[in-house]
């Protein structure tokens, strides 16, 4: 697929996780009248990726119920780690003719489609490995080329994007575009909550044309 068409490009939302510590199945958590997991898949929309695989595994019938229409896929051995996850995902994007994959977690609200912009825009500059920045603090959104995507079917464990040693990644600058924070805990939620009660903004933000 021609570079710079929204197709070549897929984005993962990976929420396969059991959710120990916050003790339920928190990818269904209501946040602002919308499941969590609907936060990252509107950051990625927002951010210009079209195509978008949710990948799954526990709570997997409860999570897919939330999603609707989004495609989702299911990591059978998901308890081994996000590798299991990355790799299906990524599996399932090259079934797809997908030159680069871009990755969030389904568990972070403040993502936007702002640092998705600029990092899928990085990725198509033709680096192999990105991510966004945050004032120094680098996490989500990660996009990864096809280059990657052998290296990432080797990947076992509780090995993510951070183990492909041998791409340096290119650190996008994302400052004041969001934040990579998990809700790992109810009171992560709570503390979400509480600042869309104050009128502090965490949905997505389009980017700027």
């Amino acid at each position: 697929m021609p570079a710079g068409r929204a197709s070549d490009a897929v984005g993962l939302v990976l929420a396969a996780g059991a959710g120990t510590r916050f003790g339920a199945a928190k990818q269904v958590a209501q946040l602002g009248g919308r499941p969590l997991i609907q936060w990252p898949i509107d950051a990625l929309r927002a951010g210009g990726v079209e195509h978008i695989v949710v990948v799954l595994g526990a709570h997997a019938d409860a999570v897919r119920q939330a999603l609707g229409a989004v495609e989702s896929v299911v990591a059978a051995d998901w308890a081994e780690g996000i590798s299991a996850s990355l790799r299906t995902g990524v599996a399932a994007a090259q079934a797809r003719g997908a030159d680069r994959v871009l990755v969030v977690l389904g568990d972070q609200p403040h993502l936007t489609g702002v640092a998705v912009a600029r990092v899928l825009a990085a990725s198509r500059r033709g680096a192999p490995f990105c991510r966004a920045c945050y004032g120094g603090v680098c996490g989500h959104p990660v996009a990864l080329g096809r280059e990657t995507f052998a290296a990432i079917a080797a990947l076992r464990g509780d090995a993510g994007a951070r183990a492909l040693t041998r791409w340096s990644p290119v650190d996008v600058d994302c400052a004041g575009a969001g934040a990579p924070a998990d809700v790992d805990t109810p009171a992560d939620l709570g503390a979400a909550c509480a600042l869309l009660a104050a009128g502090r903004a965490l949905a997505p933000v389009p980017p700027r044309r």
